[in-house]
């Protein structure tokens, strides 16, 4: 088989690297890729919001399967002008993708199928949304309808961090056009939990649990960035959690999304708050997770293109998946001064560091430059690594963290403590 992977980040390094153990894939092609997929794949410079370059190249190459790994691509449709095409391709058409393009599409959906999510407002203009503020309850959470790559949620404990988000938002427009709506709901209480679950539209698998850790300090302080790391499994997802978050979320959002005549295939990751009165919808994502994946896809066993496949021809039903019972943790190493401004082109030192068999680098944001491997983005790299329990996964992986050098490179100190500190992470 030949594979064209589509992404530059270190999901889509992850994807590779996941599709390349297939002994079914002969050639795998990624656009447009970054330093460390450029081992593993052949890069290709086209965009991947170019979905017509896209389509064109995978029918050139004879591509077998397409794999879609941000959202962008999918919520402008790519899926539907492949399919038109004849030309498989791995994700959710463009009227299922609307569950992470507009968050306001995804909160009247939930209230349509009585799946459990905070209570919300959305408002189309920022004058209502004001006033509505006056005798609102705080804290509450601001969110941009449209897509913000991860930041455009804020949660805001006063009217004043109120005002400001959506003067930011919708007046300032800081996340462009996403912003043009706002969705404003209260603010749940719980640890979060990410939840990954395949779909072929009809029948369903939920991964292995992960927690991901959006702010950008140790402690959970700061603004929200696209993630700093990540776990798996999430102790806090308990069996009885599971079984829950199955028959009251993912099962009802698979069955509704079909009965709305727009069935699910692909990735639909949950965002969770798991409260006190059960799991409750943050948001949705129509893709793999990132850093989610980092730390799924080493525990995964099943050929991943065997799923990726089943998912596309409505056969998952078919399969069992099988997974490595070893933890998994992974650390982003990020540029200083995101997920504000930041510097790029900075060489990196000590990539040859993880030497580790159970220890892998993922690239994000990096490019090859004058024979060397320089950042080119936010989040740079994701370090993976299994352990035989989450302790040993966190300090195997911080020691090859440690090695790792480039100019104002930051990283959180805490990822995964919140396993390690209960009974079921030890």
């Amino acid at each position: 088989m030949k594979i064209l992977v589509i992404g530059s980040g270190g999901r889509e390094h992850a994807l590779v690297w996941k599709i390349r153990q297939s002994p079914k894939v002969r050639k795998i092609f990624c656009a447009p890729g970054n330093a460390g997929i450029a081992s593993l794949a052949e890069c290709v410079t086209i965009a991947s919001d170019d979905i017509n370059a896209l389509a064109a190249f995978a029918q050139e190459k004879k591509i077998d399967l397409t794999v879609v790994g941000p959202e962008a691509p999918l919520v402008a449709g790519i899926v539907d002008i492949f399919e038109a095409k004849g030309l498989k391709i791995f994700g959710p058409n463009k009227a299922a993708a609307q569950l992470e393009a507009s968050k306001a599409y995804t909160k009247e959906f939930l209230h349509r199928r009585n799946i459990p999510t905070a209570v919300y407002k959305i408002f189309d203009d920022p004058k209502s949304a004001q006033e509505f503020l006056d005798k609102a309850q705080f804290p509450l959470v601001v969110k941009a309808d449209g897509l913000a790559a991860g930041k455009g949620v804020v949660i805001c404990k006063t009217l004043d961090e109120a005002r400001q988000a959506i003067d930011d938002i919708m007046v300032k427009k800081v996340f462009k056009s996403a912003g043009d709506r706002v969705v404003i709901e209260e603010c749940l209480e719980g640890p979060e939990a990410s939840i990954l679950a395949i779909s072929d539209g009809k029948h369903f698998f939920v991964l292995e649990t992960a927690q991901d850790h959006k702010r950008i300090f140790d402690d959970d302080l700061g603004p929200n960035t696209g993630g700093m790391g990540a776990y798996s499994p999430a102790p806090v997802v308990t069996p009885d959690m599971m079984s829950k978050i199955i028959s009251r979320i993912i099962e009802p959002t698979i069955r509704g999304m079909s009965k709305e005549g727009h069935p699910f295939k692909g990735v639909l990751y949950a965002g969770l708050m798991l409260t006190y009165q059960g799991p409750q919808v943050l948001e949705f994502n129509v893709r793999f997770g990132d850093p989610e994946t980092e730390a799924v896809l080493p525990r995964l066993k099943t050929d991943i293109v065997d799923i990726m496949m089943a998912s596309v021809d409505g056969k998952l039903d078919k399969l069992n998946l099988k997974w490595d019972s070893r933890p998994c943790g992974c650390v982003i190493i990020a540029s200083g001064g995101y997920p504000g401004n930041y510097d790029v082109d900075k060489p990196i030192e000590g990539l040859e560091s993880a030497e580790d068999p159970q220890t892998v680098v993922f690239h994000a944001g990096t490019k090859l430059k004058n024979g060397g491997v320089v950042t080119s983005g936010g989040r740079v790299l994701a370090v993976t690594s299994l352990g035989d329990t989450m302790p040993e996964a966190i300090k195997r992986v911080y020691k090859t963290v440690d090695r790792i050098k480039f100019d104002r490179a930051f990283f959180r100190r805490d990822i995964g403590h919140k396993a390690v500190n209960t009974k079921a992470g030890k």
